[in-house]
């Protein structure tokens, strides 16, 4: 069967690679110069920074889809575990550090935050476990079928409680609600209208930790190009895509600037936006917006950061080591949204983090700027409340013959959860 993939980004590729590995003869169109999407380089003097995601959890989505397309991840890149998720830093001069991958070790560091509060966190993370084993096997690793999930897993998706009103009831403490917030307020979610199951990114960092690529996580999507070549899959970049051409019902071909591909179907591996064919059926969806984003090459006395550190206050700063630098030398990326009244560098200094006298390279990218790079939010769909679970597309769609993988697809954005979107695509799909 002849596959045609949207999309250079980590969906596309990890759908191209899956496919190509299966049987079907796969071709990849992809707009920009480079494939990569989100997952790419910045560069600036002796410089480099992630463009996109410095971490990611669940390694094992990674190393399943290097396993099951050719070669293991350890052959091609080195993954490894970081110490802590992520550093807090809370307007009232307090600070958690939040380990990475031990329920212990969590606990400590919640009661070093305050005496209570340990046995408060753990208990809230413990309660995601059966959520977690519920939707990891019937939502997560296998295309959703209601008629064959487990009656709690439907339950679940189906819940009106929203994550804002679990973190209050279960967790109270305000540092403690934030925490549990972040990895979705810093994608421009709003806790009152996030599901209160998507809770259980706490129980995956709890549970399998944080890992990076040392140099950066570019190397994750260089990699992937790779593994393309190995698998014979034709890649067409500087194409853009215009929408899926459908005839007798189906999915036939896919319009682009290069002219008309046939196919036997075609994986969205973008913004469904961007295809008139798909567009219609998400008008009740709406993208993330990007962060700002300044990346700053220092020099001189710089603070060690081996993880991310979050400053809380209006608006929270997000600052993430890694890239590359010369000897002596950092690179941070820092993320936020919405304005600020000063620049960012006093921002920070305020907050404890001084590093304006360090700096020696700054690049600054705007949200407008991201969306216009990448085609669109890397972050996919901002979530409305339940009914985002079944608006989003992805695996299938109500084209027949059109799949969905990546941000904008089942199960959502992230480098894990692309990951996962196109395995799925890939069972639904099936062998040639």
């Amino acid at each position: 069967m002849r596959v045609v993939v949207v999309g250079g980004g980590l969906g596309g590729m990890a759908s191209a690679a899956r496919l190509a590995k299966l049987g079907h003869e796969v071709v990849l169109v992809e707009r920009s110069a480079d494939l990569g999407g989100a997952l790419g380089t910045v560069r600036a003097g002796d410089h480099t920074w992630d463009a996109g995601p410095t971490k990611t959890l669940l390694p094992a989505v990674l190393r399943d889809l290097f396993r099951k397309s050719g070669r293991p991840l350890e052959r091609e890149l080195e993954l490894v575990p970081l110490a802590a998720i992520r550093e807090h830093r809370f307007a009232d001069g307090s600070t958690l550090r939040l380990p990475a991958g031990s329920r212990a070790a969590q606990r400590s560091a919640f009661e070093e935050l305050a005496p209570g509060l340990g046995d408060r966190w753990t208990s809230y993370v413990d309660a995601l476990g059966q959520d977690w084993e519920l939707l990891r096997r019937d939502y997560l690793e296998r295309p959703w079928d209601p008629g064959l999930a487990d009656p709690g897993a439907v339950r679940r998706l189906a819940s009106r409680q929203t994550l804002r009103s679990r973190l209050r009831e279960a967790l109270g403490e305000q540092r403690l609600q934030q925490v549990a917030a972040h990895p979705f307020t810093v994608d421009g979610h709003d806790p009152a209208r996030v599901p209160a199951w998507l809770g259980t990114v706490s129980y995956v960092e709890q549970k399998f930790g944080a890992w990076t690529v040392p140099g950066g996580m570019a190397q994750v999507g260089e990699a992937l190009a790779r593994r393309l070549a190995t698998r014979k899959v034709e890649v067409l970049t500087g194409t853009s895509a215009h929408d899926v051409v459908v005839r007798s019902g189906r999915a036939a071909a896919l319009s682009t600037s290069a002219g008309e591909l046939d196919a036997d179907a075609v994986v969205c591996a973008v913004d469904p936006t961007r295809l008139p064919t798909l567009a219609r059926h998400v008008r009740r969806t709406r993208s993330t917006t990007p962060p700002s984003l300044v990346h700053l090459g220092l020099r001189g006395e710089v603070p060690t950061l081996d993880c991310e550190v979050v400053l809380h206050g209006a608006p929270d700063l997000s600052v993430h080591p890694g890239g590359t630098a010369p000897d002596g030398g950092a690179s941070w990326t820092v993320a936020y949204r919405g304005r600020t009244s000063e620049d960012v560098l006093e921002t920070m200094a305020r907050r404890g983090l001084d590093v304006r006298a360090c700096v020696v390279e700054r690049v600054e990218r705007t949200p407008a700027q991201l969306s216009a790079q990448w085609g669109g939010s890397p972050l996919g769909v901002r979530w409305h409340g339940r009914g985002t679970v079944r608006r989003r597309l992805g695996p299938t769609t109500p084209v027949p013959g059109v799949y969905a993988a990546g941000s904008h697809a089942t199960p959502g954005s992230g480098i894990p959860f692309v990951g996962l979107s196109a395995a799925l695509v890939a069972q639904a799909i099936g062998r040639a």
